[in-house]
C-alpha cells in the first residue's frame, strides 16, 4: 500500500522516524510503500536462510548479511528492503562497523521471499531495480510452489526444487544449502 509521502525528499533520520509498529517501508519514485507483515511462514524461511547465510558468511569474513529491516538507497532513489542481502567485505572497507542509516547502493545477494500481497509486475520490477544497480545475483523463493528461482540478470536462469542445492556462486564464495531443508515440514 502506498501511503502519502512528505517531505519529497528523505533523509535517513526522516526515514527512521516513520512508525516501525509491524510496519516495513520502501520508497518508490517518490512514494512510502508500506510492505506490511508477511506472515510468520515467510518470516521463518526468511530465518532459515539468515542463520545458514550468517554462520557461513562471518566464519569465512565474507561480508555482511542484513535482513529486511535494512534499506538500500539505490541509484535512481529509491530504497529497496529486500528479505535477506549480503554485502561483499570488498564494498566495506574502512568501515569499522554499519552504518546507523541506509546503504548506498544494492546487496551483492538479494533474497526475496514471496508474500501472499506480491504482484508478478511488483517483483519483476524490483528485480530489474537491483540489477540496474549492481546486484549481482538473486534469489526469490516461492514458499507455495517449495521451489526459488536464481537470477542473474531481470530473468530467471534456473529454477531449484527441492533435492537441488542452492548456491552462492562467485558472490558468496563456497555457501551451499539444500533447497529441502528450507522447506522440510516440522517434526516437534
Amino acid at each position: 500500500m502506498t501511503i502519502a509521502t512528505s517531505p519529497q525528499t528523505w533523509t535517513d533520520q526522516d526515514w527512521m522516524a516513520l512508525p516501525k509498529e509491524g510496519h516495513r517501508y520502501e520508497l518508490v519514485d517518490g512514494q512510502v510503500v508500506d510492505l506490511g507483515n508477511s506472515g510468520m511462514e515467510h518470516g521463518y524461511l526468511a530465518c532459515v536462510l539468515v542463520a545458514a547465510l550468517m554462520n557461513w558468511v562471518r566464519s569465512r569474513r565474507l561480508g555482511a548479511v542484513c535482513d529486511s529491516s535494512t534499506a538500500f538507497t539505490l541509484g535512481n532513489g529509491n530504497r529497496r528492503s529486500p528479505d535477506i542481502a549480503f554485502i561483499d567485505r570488498s564494498r566495506l572497507q574502512g568501515l569499522s562497523r554499519p552504518p546507523r542509516g541506509y546503504f548506498e547502493g544494492a546487496p551483492d545477494l538479494v533474497v526475496e521471499i514471496l508474500s501472499p500481497g506480491n504482484t508478478v509486475d511488483e517483483m519483476h520490477q524490483k528485480i530489474v531495480e537491483y540489477f540496474a544497480h549492481g546486484t549481482r545475483l538473486l534469489w526469490k523463493i516461492d514458499p507455495n510452489e517449495r521451489c526459488i528461482l536464481v537470477y542473474h540478470g531481470p530473468e530467471p536462469d534456473r529454477l531449484l526444487r527441492v533435492g537441488d542445492l542452492l548456491e552462492g556462486e562467485d558472490v558468496v564464495s563456497g555457501f551451499a544449502f539444500p533447497v529441502a531443508e528450507l522447506f522440510e515440514p516440522w517434526d516437534f
